[in-house]
Protein backbone atom coordinates (compact mmCIF):
# COMPACT_ATOMS: atom_id res chain seq x y z
CA UNK A 1 0.00 0.00 0.00
CA UNK A 2 2.99 2.27 0.96
CA UNK A 3 4.80 1.65 -1.86
CA UNK A 4 1.80 2.21 -4.44
CA UNK A 5 1.13 5.70 -2.37
CA UNK A 6 4.82 6.75 -3.01
CA UNK A 7 5.05 5.71 -6.50
CA UNK A 8 2.08 7.76 -7.64
CA UNK A 9 1.93 10.90 -5.66
CA UNK A 10 5.01 12.56 -7.79
CA UNK A 11 3.15 11.78 -10.60
CA UNK A 12 -0.05 13.55 -9.50
CA UNK A 13 1.35 16.04 -8.36
CA UNK A 14 3.39 16.40 -11.46
CA UNK A 15 -0.08 15.89 -13.98
CA UNK A 16 -1.60 18.69 -12.19
CA UNK A 17 1.96 21.09 -12.58
CA UNK A 18 2.53 20.17 -15.97
CA UNK A 19 -1.47 21.00 -16.98
CA UNK A 20 -1.28 24.53 -15.00
CA UNK A 21 1.73 25.56 -17.13
CA UNK A 22 0.59 24.55 -20.31
CA UNK A 23 -2.92 27.00 -20.00
CA UNK A 24 -0.61 29.71 -19.16
CA UNK A 25 1.64 29.07 -21.78
CA UNK A 26 -1.19 29.04 -23.77
CA UNK A 27 -2.54 32.48 -22.45
CA UNK A 28 -5.74 30.79 -20.92
CA UNK A 29 -6.12 31.63 -16.79
CA UNK A 30 -7.46 28.56 -15.37
CA UNK A 31 -8.43 30.17 -12.35
CA UNK A 32 -11.21 32.43 -14.03
CA UNK A 33 -14.92 30.42 -14.34
CA UNK A 34 -15.29 29.52 -17.64
CA UNK A 35 -18.91 29.05 -17.85
CA UNK A 36 -21.87 31.05 -17.03
CA UNK A 37 -22.74 30.57 -13.93
CA UNK A 38 -26.26 29.57 -13.87
CA UNK A 39 -27.31 26.08 -14.39
CA UNK A 40 -31.32 24.78 -13.78
CA UNK A 41 -30.22 23.76 -9.95
CA UNK A 42 -29.42 27.42 -9.63
CA UNK A 43 -26.23 29.75 -9.42
CA UNK A 44 -23.23 27.89 -9.84
CA UNK A 45 -19.51 29.08 -8.55
CA UNK A 46 -17.45 25.60 -8.88
CA UNK A 47 -17.47 22.57 -10.85
CA UNK A 48 -20.03 19.94 -9.07
CA UNK A 49 -19.82 16.33 -8.21
CA UNK A 50 -22.79 14.16 -9.70
CA UNK A 51 -24.68 14.71 -6.58
CA UNK A 52 -24.43 18.43 -6.51
CA UNK A 53 -21.41 19.03 -3.95
CA UNK A 54 -18.90 21.36 -5.25
CA UNK A 55 -15.64 20.52 -5.65
CA UNK A 56 -12.32 21.67 -3.45
CA UNK A 57 -8.61 23.22 -4.04
CA UNK A 58 -7.03 22.04 -7.04
CA UNK A 59 -9.65 20.62 -8.34
CA UNK A 60 -11.94 23.74 -8.88
CA UNK A 61 -8.78 24.91 -10.93
CA UNK A 62 -8.60 21.90 -13.10
CA UNK A 63 -12.00 21.31 -13.80
CA UNK A 64 -12.46 24.83 -15.01
CA UNK A 65 -9.24 24.36 -17.48
CA UNK A 66 -11.08 21.52 -18.72
CA UNK A 67 -13.92 23.40 -19.68
CA UNK A 68 -12.36 26.32 -21.51
CA UNK A 69 -9.98 23.60 -23.58
CA UNK A 70 -13.11 21.33 -24.38
CA UNK A 71 -15.88 24.06 -24.41
CA UNK A 72 -18.20 22.94 -21.20
CA UNK A 73 -20.88 24.29 -20.39
CA UNK A 74 -22.32 22.00 -17.71
CA UNK A 75 -20.68 22.30 -14.48
CA UNK A 76 -21.75 18.74 -13.46
CA UNK A 77 -18.81 15.81 -13.65
CA UNK A 78 -18.68 11.93 -13.12
CA UNK A 79 -17.18 9.15 -13.09
CA UNK A 80 -17.48 6.47 -15.73
CA UNK A 81 -19.44 4.23 -12.79
CA UNK A 82 -21.14 7.10 -11.57
CA UNK A 83 -22.82 7.02 -14.97
CA UNK A 84 -23.59 4.04 -14.98
CA UNK A 85 -25.39 3.77 -11.77
CA UNK A 86 -27.33 7.09 -12.87
CA UNK A 87 -28.68 4.24 -16.04
CA UNK A 88 -26.44 6.45 -18.41
CA UNK A 89 -22.63 5.75 -19.92
CA UNK A 90 -19.94 7.72 -21.37
CA UNK A 91 -19.98 7.83 -25.20
CA UNK A 92 -17.22 5.76 -26.66
CA UNK A 93 -13.93 7.62 -27.46
CA UNK A 94 -14.79 10.35 -24.59
CA UNK A 95 -11.54 11.54 -22.89
CA UNK A 96 -11.82 12.29 -18.88
CA UNK A 97 -9.90 14.25 -16.56
CA UNK A 98 -7.97 14.33 -13.52
CA UNK A 99 -9.15 15.34 -9.87
CA UNK A 100 -7.25 14.15 -6.68
CA UNK A 101 -8.18 13.10 -3.21
CA UNK A 102 -6.59 14.00 -0.16
CA UNK A 103 -6.24 11.96 3.00
CA UNK A 104 -3.70 10.41 4.89
CA UNK A 105 -3.40 7.18 6.93
CA UNK A 106 -2.14 6.53 9.78
CA UNK A 107 0.49 3.39 10.75
CA UNK A 108 2.66 2.26 13.95
CA UNK A 109 6.09 2.29 13.56
CA UNK A 110 8.67 0.79 16.02
CA UNK A 111 11.11 3.42 16.87
CA UNK A 112 14.66 2.60 17.70
CA UNK A 113 14.16 1.76 21.65
CA UNK A 114 11.16 -0.35 20.99
CA UNK A 115 9.08 1.63 21.68
CA UNK A 116 5.72 1.95 19.42
CA UNK A 117 4.26 5.67 18.02
CA UNK A 118 1.53 5.98 15.66
CA UNK A 119 2.69 8.59 12.17
CA UNK A 120 0.11 10.06 10.16
CA UNK A 121 1.28 9.95 6.50
CA UNK A 122 -0.43 12.41 4.01
CA UNK A 123 -1.19 11.11 0.35
CA UNK A 124 -2.93 12.34 -2.58
CA UNK A 125 -4.69 9.94 -5.36
CA UNK A 126 -5.88 10.67 -8.04
CA UNK A 127 -9.06 9.60 -10.30
CA UNK A 128 -10.90 10.45 -13.58
CA UNK A 129 -14.19 12.28 -14.08
CA UNK A 130 -15.97 13.17 -17.40
CA UNK A 131 -18.18 16.12 -17.95
CA UNK A 132 -21.80 15.35 -18.31
CA UNK A 133 -22.02 16.98 -21.66
CA UNK A 134 -19.75 13.55 -22.60
CA UNK A 135 -22.48 10.92 -21.33
CA UNK A 136 -25.57 9.52 -22.95
CA UNK A 137 -28.66 8.72 -20.94
CA UNK A 138 -28.48 10.45 -17.85
CA UNK A 139 -31.67 12.15 -15.85
CA UNK A 140 -33.04 14.79 -17.44
CA UNK A 141 -31.51 17.35 -14.51
CA UNK A 142 -27.81 16.66 -16.05
CA UNK A 143 -28.90 18.42 -19.19
CA UNK A 144 -31.47 20.99 -17.91
CA UNK A 145 -30.05 24.77 -18.52
CA UNK A 146 -30.93 27.95 -17.40
CA UNK A 147 -33.56 28.80 -18.76
CA UNK A 148 -36.16 30.41 -17.34
CA UNK A 149 -33.78 31.84 -14.56
CA UNK A 150 -33.61 35.88 -14.51
CA UNK A 151 -29.92 36.78 -14.23
CA UNK A 152 -29.75 39.76 -11.52
CA UNK A 153 -26.28 41.54 -12.09
CA UNK A 154 -27.93 45.10 -11.36
CA UNK A 155 -28.21 43.26 -7.44
CA UNK A 156 -25.18 41.95 -7.20
CA UNK A 157 -23.35 45.02 -8.83
CA UNK A 158 -25.24 47.27 -5.78
CA UNK A 159 -24.49 44.52 -3.13
CA UNK A 160 -20.57 44.55 -4.24
CA UNK A 161 -20.77 48.41 -4.13
CA UNK A 162 -22.09 48.65 -0.65
CA UNK A 163 -19.35 46.68 0.40
CA UNK A 164 -16.44 48.86 -1.11
CA UNK A 165 -17.98 51.77 -0.72
CA UNK A 166 -17.45 50.95 3.06
CA UNK A 167 -13.85 50.20 3.11
CA UNK A 168 -13.72 54.01 2.92
CA UNK A 169 -10.78 53.33 0.06
CA UNK A 170 -10.12 55.68 -2.33
CA UNK A 171 -11.47 54.59 -6.27
CA UNK A 172 -10.45 55.58 -9.28
CA UNK A 173 -12.03 54.79 -12.83
CA UNK A 174 -10.14 54.91 -16.14
CA UNK A 175 -7.70 53.76 -18.39
CA UNK A 176 -6.89 50.08 -18.81
CA UNK A 177 -4.87 49.13 -15.61
CA UNK A 178 -6.18 48.22 -12.15
CA UNK A 179 -3.05 48.51 -9.60
CA UNK A 180 -3.23 50.13 -6.18
CA UNK A 181 -1.12 53.15 -5.55
CA UNK A 182 0.45 52.99 -2.34
CA UNK A 183 2.21 56.85 -2.49
CA UNK A 184 -0.95 58.23 -3.30
CA UNK A 185 -2.97 56.12 -1.69
CA UNK A 186 -6.08 55.31 -3.98
CA UNK A 187 -6.87 52.11 -6.21
CA UNK A 188 -7.19 52.79 -9.89
CA UNK A 189 -9.89 51.29 -12.04
CA UNK A 190 -10.45 50.30 -15.38
CA UNK A 191 -14.28 51.34 -15.87
CA UNK A 192 -16.55 48.60 -15.29
CA UNK A 193 -18.05 48.82 -18.87
CA UNK A 194 -14.48 47.20 -20.03
CA UNK A 195 -14.75 44.10 -18.31
CA UNK A 196 -16.09 40.45 -19.20
CA UNK A 197 -18.56 40.61 -16.65
CA UNK A 198 -19.41 41.42 -12.91
CA UNK A 199 -17.70 38.81 -11.37
CA UNK A 200 -14.46 39.50 -12.98
CA UNK A 201 -14.97 43.29 -11.93
CA UNK A 202 -16.00 42.59 -8.49
CA UNK A 203 -12.73 40.33 -8.13
CA UNK A 204 -9.84 42.71 -9.54
CA UNK A 205 -10.93 45.57 -7.43
CA UNK A 206 -10.93 43.23 -4.30
CA UNK A 207 -7.72 42.15 -5.19
CA UNK A 208 -6.50 45.86 -5.67
CA UNK A 209 -8.32 46.46 -2.21
CA UNK A 210 -6.37 43.94 -0.07
CA UNK A 211 -3.48 45.74 -1.52
CA UNK A 212 -4.56 48.51 0.12
CA UNK A 213 -5.11 47.29 3.02
CA UNK A 214 -1.13 47.23 3.40
CA UNK A 215 -0.52 51.08 4.14
CA UNK A 216 0.68 51.67 7.56
CA UNK A 217 -2.22 54.00 7.93
CA UNK A 218 -4.22 50.55 7.91
CA UNK A 219 -2.20 46.59 8.31
CA UNK A 220 1.14 47.77 7.87
CA UNK A 221 1.83 45.02 6.02
CA UNK A 222 5.60 45.16 5.02
CA UNK A 223 6.29 41.62 3.53
CA UNK A 224 9.91 43.22 2.19
CA UNK A 225 9.29 44.47 -1.55
CA UNK A 226 11.86 45.89 -2.77
CA UNK A 227 11.37 46.06 -6.62
CA UNK A 228 8.60 44.69 -8.63
CA UNK A 229 9.42 40.95 -9.23
CA UNK A 230 11.11 40.38 -6.11
CA UNK A 231 10.23 37.88 -2.77
CA UNK A 232 8.36 40.56 -0.96
CA UNK A 233 6.61 41.40 -4.28
CA UNK A 234 5.32 37.60 -4.43
CA UNK A 235 4.72 37.18 -1.10
CA UNK A 236 1.92 40.37 -1.71
CA UNK A 237 0.45 39.14 -4.14
CA UNK A 238 0.27 35.74 -2.46
CA UNK A 239 -2.04 37.55 0.34
CA UNK A 240 -4.29 39.49 -2.25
Amino acid sequence: MASTNQSSRPDVYSRITDKIIADLERGVRPWMKPWSADHAAGRITRPLRHNGIPYRGINVVMLWSASVAKGFACPLWLTFKQALELGGHVRKGETGELVVYANSITRTETKDDGTEAEREIPFLKGYTVFNAEQCEGLPAQYYASAQGLVLTPAQRIEAADVFFAATGADIRHGGTRAYYAEGADFVQMPPFETFRDTESYAATLAHELTHWTKHEKRLARDLGRVKWGDQGYAKEELVA
